[in-house]
């Protein structure tokens, strides 16, 4: 949670916003230099997927979507999708052709050419980073990077067209970019040229490229269905920046330390280079990750000049807290998500989000939660044979709960086809779920006892504090009055 800093000095470079406060400086983007990262975009990518149609033509989707007797839209793509024939795998066809395909040749290149500033030894450090702190990555990236990136209001008219956030798959959604993150994190390997993580952004760069062109296609053939004068075109390279922005310099500089880790220096210069590299790989410009300094100028950019919540992003945000309440494998209350949303994004950001205001019992285990980690995290991270059990063990928790569990993936793990696919009826709406009756969070719990334990521990130091200064002051008053005794006599 983030509080005021006292002793801060204010000047004509300071900017406040949403509750986060920062000062201006040349790396940061202005509203004149950020417009016309609007319009740019990954021209590369958008003509060699047209090479791939080419080379082997996409199948038929059917009628555009409808809404449903709910009355959501765009929620029925997951069902439609395992209905339909499997989709080409545009990263074989890639791999297959470039050879005879000039274009296809040249993104090729590109893609297997490895920067002169790519460091494999700090590229496996940024990976067991996000490890080190799982726990509180995972936190941050649900309610902090992807529903406090809802009020980036331009971003999400891309997403709404999608269907992707209806309630119905936005759960799955979430565990898809995952399935992504953890592949990209499985260890060096996973990034060289047809590792998992390698393939995986590969295939995301050709995703965007595709949700690009249909957008764009339907905006020619029907006015008024997307305005790409006031929100840029969908997919550009300022909202890559800011996608690769709040999965780096967010957790580093808002998200880690609203739940009491500060990452050290090595660590953060780790994790903001691996995260370039896999800008480089999805067709994201990397200059503004050369360094963590840029990262965060561009995070507080984007922050100060795109969030801007709407009554669009009010309807995602809703829709990600209703996908994941009460579901396994933790069951964690709708009060227990949104008090963690409130938590690391501020209650004005929230408010404008239209989340509830949870109770003080909520905010509460949001406390227990960080003391949890600080504990863990800290206690881990100083021992190293520790810290490295850890981050194995953790590697693997996670790749099982997101990917093999069945409150996961179930093993199914998404190819990244166009499966939410934009049409003129898909737009996302307001969803309901039921809340599943007799379940418990196990989180909320965990949460409990370590509110307790640390104000058990807080109690245990006060109290030793207490007798030490006593005794001492007992010890010191004693030596003085036999110091006087003897002055006296």
């Amino acid at each position: 949670m983030a509080l005021p800093n006292p002793f801060r000095r204010w000047n004509e470079n300071t900017r406040e916003c949403w509750g986060y406060v920062f000062d201006l400086s040349d790396d940061h983007l202005t509203p004149e230099n950020s417009r016309p990262l609007r319009y740019s975009y990954d021209i590369l990518g958008e003509e060699c997927l047209d090479r791939l149609n080419a080379i082997s033509p996409p199948k038929s989707r059917g009628p555009p979507q409808t809404k449903g007797p709910d009355g959501e839209s765009g929620d029925n793509a997951e069902e439609s999708s395992e209905k339909r024939p499997p989709e080409r795998d545009l990263y074989v066809l890639l791999r297959d052709n470039h050879a005879s395909d000039p274009k296809l040749s040249t993104l090729w290149t590109e893609l297997t050419t490895i920067p002169p500033w790519v460091d494999w030894d700090q590229i496996a450090r940024g990976q067991d980073v996000f490890y080190r702190y799982g726990g509180a990555a995972l936190t941050g990236l649900a309610y902090q990077s992807l529903l406090g990136g809802m009020g980036a209001a331009r971003v999400v008219e891309t997403l709404a067209r999608t269907g992707g956030f209806g309630i119905r798959v936005a759960r799955r959604r979430m565990f898809e970019t995952m399935q992504h993150i953890l592949q990209c994190t499985a260890g060096v390997e996973s990034l060289r040229v047809d590792g998992a993580g390698f393939v995986s952004s590969v295939k995301v760069r050709l995703l965007h490229a595709a949700v690009r062109k249909r957008i764009m296609a339907l905006a020619r053939a029907r006015e008024g269905y997307y305005d790409i004068e006031a929100w840029g075109v969908p997919v550009n390279d300022l909202d890559c920046i800011a996608t690769i922005a709040t999965f780096s310099a967010t957790l580093i500089f808002l998200s880690w330390p609203r739940q009491g880790i500060i990452l050290r220096r090595q660590e953060t210069e780790d994790y903001v280079a691996l995260w370039r590299y896999i800008a480089y790989l999805v067709g994201c410009p990397t200059e503004y990750f050369e360094t963590p300094e840029k990262a965060r100028a561009a995070m507080e950019s984007l922050l100060y000049y795109e969030i801007k919540p709407t009554k669009t992003s009010a309807i995602l945000a809703n829709n990600i807290i209703r996908g994941l309440q009460d579901q396994p494998p933790a069951y964690p209350s709708a009060d227990m998500l949104i008090a963690s949303a409130r938590w690391l994004n501020g209650n004005k950001l929230c408010d404008a989000l239209e989340l509830p205001r949870p109770g003080l019992y909520y905010w509460a285990l949001m406390a227990g939660q960080c003391v949890f980690f600080m504990f863990m995290f800290y206690g881990h991270r100083c021992i190293p044979y520790l810290d490295r059990k850890k981050v194995a063990f953790v590697r693997r928790t996670m790749w099982k709960l997101v990917i093999e569990s069945k409150a996961g993936l179930s093993g199914q793990q998404t190819n990244f086809e166009f499966k939410y696919v934009p049409e003129y009826s898909t737009i996302t709406d307001m969803g309901n779920v039921k809340p599943l009756k007799g379940q418990v969070s196990s989180v909320e719990r965990r949460n409990l006892k370590a509110l307790l334990l640390g104000l058990c521990a807080v109690g245990a130091m006060s109290w030793g504090t207490y007798k030490a200064v006593s005794g001492i002051g007992s010890l010191c008053f004693r030596l003085f009055s036999y110091g006087v005794g003897l002055i006296c006599t």
